[in-house]
């Protein structure tokens, strides 16, 4: 009967417990970016999303989860795309998101704008506009577009 150990390289511990520690700072990093671009898109819109989100008003829940789905493709891109020793990546993820996150939010003001579209007044009705599905679209597409351009 042949009797077969697992062997671990020597170093094994080490390496896992550095990339649980890598794993645990870039939560972080991502953590803050996605809270800094709910602000950006909260501060940037009429009206308290938060509050219009707890009340239930249909379209600032459909914006406020496309500008979050558009802040963590921004994150995501900006994670990965950060290279060099754990210090640099941190470092170059969170400029990169933070600099996307501030060009996404921008430009979907700035589409707000071209398009003529009331936005306030769309986020605070208590009946579903098919104009925010407009709004959640330029949010998601933005945010793909400035997430690509970071990588």
């Amino acid at each position: 009967m042949t009797t077969t150990l697992l062997a671990l390289d020597p170093g094994f511990g080490a390496t896992l417990g550095r990339n649980i520690g890598a794993i645990a700072l870039y939560a972080v990093v991502g953590l803050v970016l996605m809270v800094f671009g709910f602000y950006a898109i909260d501060w940037t819109t009429p009206g308290k999303l938060s509050a219009l989100v707890r009340n239930g008003c249909p379209n600032a829940v459909i914006v406020t989860a496309s500008g979050l789905l558009s802040m963590a493709f921004i994150v995501v891109i900006a994670i990965t795309s950060s290279v060099g020793k754990l210090d640099e990546g941190l470092l170059s993820a969170l400029i990169y998101g933070l600099v996307g996150i501030i060009v996404q939010v921008a430009a979907v003001r700035l589409l707000e704008w071209v398009t003529k579209l009331d936005i306030g007044s769309i986020i605070e009705s208590d009946r579903f506009a098919p104009a925010s599905v407009v709004v959640a679209s330029a949010h998601v597409a933005l945010g793909l577009v400035v997430a690509v351009a970071i990588s």
